[in-house]
Protein backbone atom coordinates (compact mmCIF):
# COMPACT_ATOMS: atom_id res chain seq x y z
CA UNK A 1 0.00 0.00 0.00
CA UNK A 2 1.25 3.36 -1.31
CA UNK A 3 1.66 6.33 1.81
CA UNK A 4 0.26 9.14 0.52
CA UNK A 5 1.36 12.27 2.40
CA UNK A 6 -1.19 14.39 0.73
CA UNK A 7 -4.40 12.60 2.10
CA UNK A 8 -3.78 13.40 5.40
CA UNK A 9 -7.14 15.65 5.83
CA UNK A 10 -9.78 12.69 5.08
CA UNK A 11 -7.76 9.80 7.31
CA UNK A 12 -7.05 12.45 10.63
CA UNK A 13 -9.52 14.89 10.48
CA UNK A 14 -9.41 16.05 13.64
CA UNK A 15 -5.56 16.12 13.34
CA UNK A 16 -6.14 19.27 10.68
CA UNK A 17 -8.83 20.81 12.37
CA UNK A 18 -6.53 21.19 15.30
CA UNK A 19 -3.55 22.32 13.25
CA UNK A 20 -5.26 25.07 11.58
CA UNK A 21 -5.95 26.83 14.88
CA UNK A 22 -4.13 30.54 15.09
CA UNK A 23 -2.11 29.30 17.55
CA UNK A 24 -0.41 26.14 15.13
CA UNK A 25 -0.74 28.94 12.38
CA UNK A 26 2.14 31.17 14.55
CA UNK A 27 3.77 28.11 15.80
CA UNK A 28 4.33 26.70 12.63
CA UNK A 29 5.44 31.06 11.01
CA UNK A 30 7.62 31.00 14.12
CA UNK A 31 10.26 29.18 12.87
CA UNK A 32 12.85 30.57 11.12
CA UNK A 33 13.55 28.12 8.95
CA UNK A 34 9.83 27.34 8.15
CA UNK A 35 10.04 31.07 7.35
CA UNK A 36 12.66 30.93 5.16
CA UNK A 37 11.09 28.51 3.11
CA UNK A 38 7.89 30.84 3.13
CA UNK A 39 9.89 33.59 1.84
CA UNK A 40 10.74 31.77 -1.25
CA UNK A 41 7.59 30.35 -1.84
CA UNK A 42 6.12 34.01 -1.46
CA UNK A 43 8.51 34.41 -4.82
CA UNK A 44 6.73 31.81 -6.40
CA UNK A 45 5.85 28.35 -6.95
CA UNK A 46 8.85 25.68 -6.07
CA UNK A 47 9.51 21.95 -6.22
CA UNK A 48 11.13 20.08 -2.60
CA UNK A 49 14.63 20.05 -5.03
CA UNK A 50 14.65 23.68 -6.07
CA UNK A 51 14.44 24.77 -1.69
CA UNK A 52 16.44 22.05 -0.80
CA UNK A 53 19.19 23.97 -2.94
CA UNK A 54 18.59 27.14 -1.83
CA UNK A 55 18.44 26.59 1.33
CA UNK A 56 21.37 23.91 1.54
CA UNK A 57 19.37 21.72 3.97
CA UNK A 58 18.58 18.26 4.27
CA UNK A 59 15.38 16.99 1.20
CA UNK A 60 13.80 15.06 4.52
CA UNK A 61 14.14 18.66 6.95
CA UNK A 62 12.14 20.67 3.84
CA UNK A 63 9.77 17.44 3.96
CA UNK A 64 9.39 18.08 7.58
CA UNK A 65 8.85 21.73 7.60
CA UNK A 66 6.80 21.85 4.34
CA UNK A 67 4.45 19.46 6.02
CA UNK A 68 4.21 21.87 9.38
CA UNK A 69 3.16 24.42 6.80
CA UNK A 70 0.97 23.05 4.47
CA UNK A 71 -0.69 21.30 7.76
CA UNK A 72 -0.77 25.01 9.12
CA UNK A 73 -2.43 25.83 5.99
CA UNK A 74 0.30 28.06 5.14
CA UNK A 75 1.18 26.29 1.63
CA UNK A 76 -0.43 24.59 -0.77
CA UNK A 77 0.87 21.80 -2.58
CA UNK A 78 0.12 20.21 -6.40
CA UNK A 79 1.16 17.38 -8.16
CA UNK A 80 3.46 17.48 -11.19
CA UNK A 81 4.19 14.27 -12.41
CA UNK A 82 6.32 12.77 -9.59
CA UNK A 83 7.23 16.07 -8.09
CA UNK A 84 4.94 18.29 -5.81
CA UNK A 85 4.85 21.90 -6.31
CA UNK A 86 4.29 23.89 -3.40
CA UNK A 87 3.05 27.67 -2.95
CA UNK A 88 2.27 30.45 -0.39
CA UNK A 89 -1.47 30.15 0.58
CA UNK A 90 -2.40 33.62 0.52
CA UNK A 91 -5.39 32.70 2.75
CA UNK A 92 -2.68 30.95 5.45
CA UNK A 93 -0.47 34.43 5.53
CA UNK A 94 -4.07 36.67 5.90
CA UNK A 95 -4.56 34.79 8.94
CA UNK A 96 -0.78 35.61 10.39
CA UNK A 97 -1.14 38.96 9.70
CA UNK A 98 -4.66 39.07 11.30
CA UNK A 99 -3.36 37.53 14.20
CA UNK A 100 -0.28 39.80 13.95
CA UNK A 101 -2.19 42.90 13.39
CA UNK A 102 -4.29 42.07 16.71
CA UNK A 103 -1.57 42.33 18.69
CA UNK A 104 -0.33 45.45 16.75
CA UNK A 105 -3.46 46.96 17.71
CA UNK A 106 -3.40 46.07 21.38
CA UNK A 107 -0.08 47.57 22.08
CA UNK A 108 -1.11 50.43 20.02
CA UNK A 109 -4.34 50.98 22.10
CA UNK A 110 -1.86 50.36 25.29
CA UNK A 111 0.51 52.48 24.33
CA UNK A 112 -2.18 55.37 23.83
CA UNK A 113 -4.01 54.75 27.36
CA UNK A 114 0.13 55.50 28.59
CA UNK A 115 -0.21 58.70 27.19
CA UNK A 116 -3.13 59.75 28.11
CA UNK A 117 -2.62 58.90 31.68
CA UNK A 118 0.82 60.31 31.96
CA UNK A 119 1.15 63.63 33.48
CA UNK A 120 1.77 66.82 30.85
CA UNK A 121 5.58 67.95 31.25
CA UNK A 122 6.07 71.43 30.48
CA UNK A 123 9.23 72.03 28.37
CA UNK A 124 12.06 73.70 29.94
CA UNK A 125 12.05 77.08 28.94
CA UNK A 126 15.13 79.28 29.19
CA UNK A 127 15.92 81.61 31.95
CA UNK A 128 16.70 85.33 31.61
Amino acid sequence: MRHDLYKHTRMYPRYTRRMTSDAAVMAAFAEPTRRAILDRLVEGERAVSELVAALRISQPAVSQHLRVLLDAGLVTVRAEGRRRIYRASPEGLARVRAEVERYWQAAVAQMKEDLEQAPERKTPGRRR
